[in-house]
């Protein structure tokens, strides 16, 4: 019977019928497995109880998972299963295999150790630098594994890691009323959010995504080259807890492939999936307002950043009543037309805001205040998409949307840039030092009207969270910046490039050219990888590119690695060191 409940409550992407009145949704190799019979339900989930053990015994012994589909070059679909979101990221493996069960991912392990082949893992194809094609030979491609549903087995919920960040909301909301307060672009694969502590438009008022995590299901390689699946969770007996919390934040790529995450709040009781995790707001605000550069003085630029840093110091507590709103500061670059000279581009900030709460117009009319207190240009639309966020000049004035229909308002997707990331955590507002760099970077003669930062809100709940009960150590910031910069010219790279390193050197020049764990700034975020970060040329703090990530959490990291991949199976130029 525990099959079939997992039957009918698992959720896929494509197509659908109906089971006792519960409609499934499934891809078409998900219909297959379905349908192979009730007992094939169960695949990759019931599989173990007992804390510790293998997880893909009862996927085995039902025998109904199709073979992994092999592309290799040749094949008309092997450009397209070779590349990421980013271009630059463009690889050359032996073979992608795309996997749809624990099973095959094992198989697929398994072969390439013991061929001497090293191996790849994309799930969204999202990730900033060449982690998942540089130099691997097979690339295993997750984006078939995307079940989500409730596991009996471990009375939580499950999610497989290669779903997109709006398939798992959508089936979560629509089927239990909860979310997971991930991020905001939509084609984002949940294998490599999760596990680097994905955060999103939800995160003050809920917290970051791993403080949802119960448990994960991971494929390792043994000290023999053996592979096998083991789920570990947090629960104090687990003799696998250190590998659950390696993927609390440590990153994509280190310890073995995650196939599935199992989610459920510390507190929660009883087997009611609807109760495992936090429930959206019903309704939220959405507001879109923007300066045009034309307009924008130093002071006024200043007077913005400083504003926005300063509220957020005043605002990022725990308990703060501001904690359902949201803002995003965007700094794009000013550009000069060649021939007109006239000014382009805007200096831009969206807010999402929870319409629920007491008064809740009124801490988005107050937030809006500050913000551009003392600002003399004149407020305007939104009319400038920044990365993957579209323009928002619907958004002039504040509009109240079903919370679902407003995180599509702001999904975004479809960026086929070239293009460069880098990260800072901050504690407190910018110094003055900071924000004069940003301003001299922003208007300098370079005329790319793609380049940004953006500086995100942070703290309140995620700050209630201990920094070991998870591996991500920030736990005290109040802002999370990203820097972006896009372009489309192959050709063009090194312009690019040196302009972006510049400006980033620029903000943390008194520390380096790195956001070092200070007073002020508190490191970078390891879902926004930079490999300038291991560069000396870049970074010249003497703070390693680990505690840049993971401050005090590298040391352990480093023996949850030594345990559970003594033979460095999985790597990349980031990866944690055995």
């Amino acid at each position: 019977m525990a099959r079939l409940t997992w039957a009918v409550v698992v959720w896929k992407v494509l197509g659908g019928f109906t089971l006792k009145g519960v409609t499934i949704h499934m891809s078409e190799v998900g219909r297959r497995r379905f349908l192979a019979g009730a007992g094939a339900a169960a695949v990759g989930v019931a599989a173990t109880s007992a804390l510790g053990t293998t997880a893909v015994a009862q996927e085995a012994e039902a025998g109904v998972s199709l073979p992994a589909t092999t592309v290799r070059p040749g094949d008309s679909r092997y450009i397209d299963m070779v590349r990421g979101t980013n271009p630059r990221w463009i690889g050359s493996p032996e073979a992608v295999r795309v996997v749809n069960s624990t099973a095959q991912v094992v198989a697929a392990v398994q072969e390439a150790v013991t061929a001497g082949k090293q191996i790849g893992v994309r799930s969204g194809g999202h990730c900033y630098e060449d982690f998942v094609y540089n130099g691997k030979q097979v690339v295993l491609d997750l984006s078939e594994l995307d079940d989500i549903g409730y596991d009996p087995a471990v009375n939580a919920i499950s999610v497989s890691a290669g779903a997109n960040l709006f398939q798992v909301y959508e089936a979560l909301y629509r089927v239990w009323g909860v979310i997971i307060p991930g991020g905001s672009c939509a084609t984002v694969g949940a294998g490599g959010h999760i596990t680097g502590g994905g955060y999103g438009l939800n995160s003050r008022q809920f917290g970051l995504t791993v403080d949802y995590l119960y448990g994960v299901e991971v494929v390792v390689v043994d000290a023999t080259g053996k592979a096998r699946a083991i789920i570990a969770t947090r629960e104090a007996n687990d003799p696998n807890r250190e590998l659950w919390w390696a993927h609390t934040g440590g990153g994509g790529g280190n310890f073995g492939v995650v196939t599935r995450f199992l989610l459920k709040s510390r507190t929660a009781t009883g087997a009611d999936p609807s109760a495992f995790l936090p429930k959206p707001p019903s309704e939220i605000f959405l507001h879109s307002v923007a300066l045009n550069w034309k307009d924008v003085t130093e002071a006024d630029f200043t007077t913005v950043v400083n504003n926005f840093g300063k509220w957020h110091e005043q605002n990022s507590a725990p308990d703060s009543p501001y904690a359902g709103l949201f803002g995003l500061l965007k700094l794009n670059k000013r550009t000069i037309d060649p021939v007109t000279k006239a000014i382009g581009g805007q200096v831009a900030m969206t807010t999402q805001a929870d319409a629920t709460v007491p008064n809740a117009r009124k801490l988005l009319d107050d937030f809006l205040a500050y913000v551009f207190n003392g600002v003399q240009a004149p407020r305007t639309a939104n009319i400038m998409r920044a990365g993957h966020i579209p323009a928002l000049p619907q958004f002039e004035e504040p509009q109240r949307l079903p919370w679902l229909n407003g995180t599509y308002a702001l999904s975004g997707g479809g960026w086929e840039f070239r293009g460069d990331y880098k990260s800072a955590y901050l504690r407190k507002a910018h110094t003055p030092e900071q924000v004069a760099a940003t301003y001299k970077a922003l208007t300098a003669e370079y005329n790319n009207p793609n380049a940004l930062v953006q500086i995100d809100s942070y703290g309140c709940k995620i700050n209630s969270v201990a920094s070991g009960d998870t591996a991500v150590p920030q736990r005290d910031s109040i802002m999370k910046l990203q820097y972006q910069v896009y372009w489309k010219d192959p050709a063009e790279d090194a312009q690019h490039l040196q302009w972006f390193r510049t400006f980033y050197s620029s903000v943390y020049a008194s520390t380096g050219g790195v956001p070092v764990p200070n007073a002020v700034t508190d490191g970078c975020y390891v879902n926004y990888p930079d490999i300038d970060l291991q560069d000396p040329t870049f970074n010249k703090s003497g703070v390693p590119w680990s505690t840049l990530y993971y401050k005090g959490s590298y040391p352990r990291l480093r023996q949850v690695k030594a345990k559970y991949d003594p033979r460095n199976i999985f790597r990349h130029r980031q990866s944690v060191e055995p």
